[in-house]
């Protein structure tokens, strides 16, 4: 029986329009009531996913940075992971080399040179799963953003490392020729201490080897004391295939990369018809 359920946001839990559905909604309600632990899985910060989640009302763990920081249901780090200084400068040596815009996400929160590049981030997710995404309010969300400090406009990257407590969590690396990404992504992952996923053809999301969305759920499974066999993951791209490995049941959604589904368990409705709802329903015996 699963225990344990672990979902992505990007593409899976979340539509288009960066909102969890009321029937997603529901069904963690319903999973919860049944003792199933459901947890976020996401390459997001923590401060940029819990947003979303915040007016749903759920109370869940959260696997942030693709499993760089991992907090439980109080919000409380429990785990972090970060790039030391000469990993960080290995990653930036090859992006600048090569033209590559790249954010910076920290423990205190996330940098850009060009919150217009943001923008595009945001908007090659959505056009790589096929969803028409609303500009106006992406943009709304990113200004928000800015105002309360999440997202940090800065000049250059120069200072960040200066800063006394401040972490480097994971990189994320964007641009439109994606045989520049493919080429970049293969000369990263040679390093043994670098983990290169990513959650649209178009970027890469650069953490240490040990931050993976897959190792972070068998670190809860553990300290839950649940057996992977009983532990299900759903999702829709490559920074999700770590946790859809070592899962019990794999669950793809209509919306993921073809390879996924190739090798999933079995594949649920698409972030737009609440895939994930019906998927819990599905395991837990509900016809809903």
């Amino acid at each position: 029986m699963v225990k344990l359920i672990a979902t992505d946001m990007d593409g899976t839990l979340l539509n288009a329009a960066h909102e969890v559905s009321q029937e997603n909604i529901e069904a963690i309600q319903y999973a919860q009531s049944r003792g199933v632990t459901v947890t976020i899985a996401t390459g997001r910060a923590f401060y940029e996913a819990n947003d979303p989640i915040k007016p749903t009302g759920l109370k869940v763990p959260y696997i942030c940075l693709n499993g760089a920081e991992v907090r439980d249901e109080s919000f409380d780090i429990v785990h972090t992971s970060s790039l030391n200084h000469e990993l960080y400068q290995r990653i930036r040596n090859v992006l600048v080399r090569e033209n590559i815009y790249y954010q910076i996400y920290t423990n205190f929160g996330i940098y850009t040179e060009d919150p217009e590049r943001d923008l595009a981030i945001y908007l090659d997710i959505a056009k790589y799963s096929g969803q028409q995404p609303d500009v106006e309010k992406i943009r709304q969300h990113i200004n928000h953003r800015i105002e309360i400090g999440t997202l940090k406009v800065v000049n250059n990257y120069d200072n960040i490392e200066s800063v006394t407590g401040e972490l480097i969590m994971k990189v994320l690396a964007h641009d439109t020729d994606l045989d520049k990404i493919a080429r970049v992504k293969a000369e990263l992952s040679e390093s043994s201490n670098l983990a290169v996923s990513s959650s649209s053809k178009g970027n890469l999301e650069i953490t240490h080897i040990d931050a993976q969305k897959g190792l972070a759920l068998c670190a809860i499974a553990e300290k839950l004391g649940i057996d992977m066999k009983d532990t299900m993951a759903i999702g829709d791209n490559l920074n999700d295939k770590s946790m859809l490995d070592r899962a019990g049941i794999a669950v793809a959604m209509d919306n993921a990369l073809p390879e996924l589904k190739e090798n999933a368990t079995f594949v649920t409705a698409s972030n737009e018809e609440s895939g994930v709802a019906k998927a819990i329903y599905r395991v837990l015996g509900e016809n809903n």
